[in-house]
């Protein structure tokens, strides 16, 4: 076996390495081992993220409706109690002022718990997605032969070629849909 030496070396590796690049391009595999992902569009342009988002939609829609109900209420009540403290005497108005007081701080406390539960429930699901996500994200992590997959808002140039969110849904889509076949979200 003869050794290639010198200048006929240099362009036989070199020719190598402008080819690999070139077939890795023609197959559509990014020519690097790090890949960017937008999670945040992974998470709501997914069918599962756009059932969440729909469904944390409808009811805040609902809890919407519920507060203007209350309010309405509230609004009315104090009216009365407006009038009410032209013709009773202070010691007897008070009592129902601090009544209606704690009437409606109750009511602000009562909504605002079913804000902070709707948004817990929404963090919940985008838990349950990126760790259902996980193993579909690695997949692709070891079929473009990457070393790393990292957040594009935090990456201040790269190329778009780098970027695997497209794929990423495409896939996650194809493995849990919208999440609803899935028994308790988790898988059966």
């Amino acid at each position: 076996m003869r050794l290639i030496q010198g200048p006929v070396w240099a362009l036989c590796v070199l020719a190598t390495l402008v080819t690999q690049p070139a077939r890795a391009q023609q197959l559509g595999v990014p020519q690097t081992s790090v890949l960017t992902i937008s999670s945040e569009r992974l998470f709501a342009e997914s069918a599962f993220g756009r059932r969440v988002f729909g469904e944390i939609e409808a009811e805040s829609a609902l809890l919407a409706q519920e507060n203007e109900r209350i309010v309405a209420a509230l609004s009315q009540e104090e009216k009365e109690l407006t009038e009410k403290r032209a013709t009773l005497p202070a010691e007897e108005f008070r009592p129902l002022a601090e009544a209606f007081d704690k009437k409606v701080q109750s009511h602000r406390d009562s909504q605002r718990a079913k804000l902070d539960l709707l948004a817990r429930q929404g963090e919940e699901a985008r838990g349950q997605f990126f760790e259902m996500a996980q193993p579909i994200l690695i997949e692709l992590l070891r079929e473009y032969g990457a070393s790393i997959v990292i957040e594009r808002a935090t990456v201040v140039l790269s190329s778009d070629v780098s970027d695997i969110t497209e794929a990423a849904i495409a896939r996650i889509d194809a493995a849990i849909g919208d999440g609803t076949t899935l028994k308790d979200g988790r898988g059966e």
